[in-house]
């Protein structure tokens, strides 16, 4: 047991898990596009100097541009966006739990659009699992005609569907660069795409100044939600491989709740609970735990 990976995945997921509590607190006085704006192009110019500290470079060809322009909307603009509008009608736990169905749509967008990664039987039972937890936190929203909650909703269900496609698509067009070129290149190309729609749609200078919290909450999502989270995530992804990494599914939501109750004094439902612990599932049987633990029990029986 590598303890030292043990630690970055805590750090990883300790990282990602509050920005659903930082977005909740930043869209209260920024407005969404400006609220993503400032965390990516601010992230940009971070991820950048690190890489050129690490003496990278970001690439020459067009179409590596190309396939990260792709990446850079459907894995950051779209769905921060999404995320940041949605949390304006829905809880900052409620979003870590859906956002935990990452990996539930991303198996099945794999079986579709990859040559090697399809579904199993036991992938299928992972699935319907997830889901079905999906289904019992979504459904509340539905019921007594409160369709700004069930917006919200759908909006953080839609950001999860697209970091699905992205990772697809970025394991289909983007293995082999170099480790934080291809975030850096996203996160500058987010803020390309979120730059125009913010001046015309939000103009930010005509509004009211927004609070010190917002602000603050802006700044640690670019330097801890998304920077700083992307140094770790490629450590990691170094020192231990994709398959380790994604067992981050499981934490973030611990990490998002617990800083949701803590700072928002956010309260826990029981189809939060219960929604959450069936994503969990699903998620750990999609992974192939239960398969790992059973092939050792066996293993165990036979060697006795």
């Amino acid at each position: 047991m590598n303890w030292k990976n043990i630690l970055l995945m805590i750090l990883l997921a300790a990282l990602w898990g509050p920005s659903f509590v930082f977005i909740k607190v930043g869209v209260e006085t920024i407005p969404p596009l400006t609220l993503v704006f400032g965390r990516v192009a601010l992230a940009a110019v971070l991820l950048y100097l690190v890489l050129r500290w690490q003496h990278g470079r970001l690439p020459d060809s067009l179409d590596t541009w190309k396939h990260i322009s792709v990446v850079a909307l459907v894995h950051n603009a779209a769905p921060f966006f999404l995320f940041a509008w949605g949390e304006q009608y829905v809880d900052s736990a409620l979003a870590s739990i859906l956002n935990g169905t990452i990996p539930l749509f991303t198996i099945l967008l794999a079986h579709l659009f990859t040559q090697d990664d399809h579904l199993t039987p036991a992938k299928v039972i992972g699935v319907l699992v997830g889901f079905g937890g999906m289904l019992v936190l979504v459904y509340p929203s539905f019921q007594g005609g409160v369709m700004a909650t069930a917006w919200g909703v759908m909006a953080l269900v839609l950001a999860s569907f697209l970091y699905g496609v992205a990772i697809v698509y970025a394991r289909n067009h983007l293995r082999g660069l170099p480790p934080l070129v291809a975030p850096t290149g996203q996160m500058i190309m987010a803020s390309v795409y979120l730059l125009p729609l913010m001046l015309l749609w939000e103009r930010p200078w005509q509004l009211p100044p927004p609070s010190m919290a917002s602000i603050v909450s802006m700044l640690a999502l670019a330097v801890f939600g998304t920077a700083l989270a992307f140094i770790v995530y490629y450590r990691l992804l170094e020192r231990a491989g994709a398959s380790y990494l994604s067992m981050v599914a499981y934490m973030i939501p611990v990490f998002g709740i617990f800083f949701s109750v803590i700072l928002l004094d956010e309260k826990l439902t029981g189809e939060m609970i219960v929604g959450g612990m069936l994503i969990l599932l699903g998620v750990m049987i999609v992974n192939g735990l239960f398969d790992a633990l059973f092939a050792r029990r066996l293993a165990q029986q036979a060697n006795a």
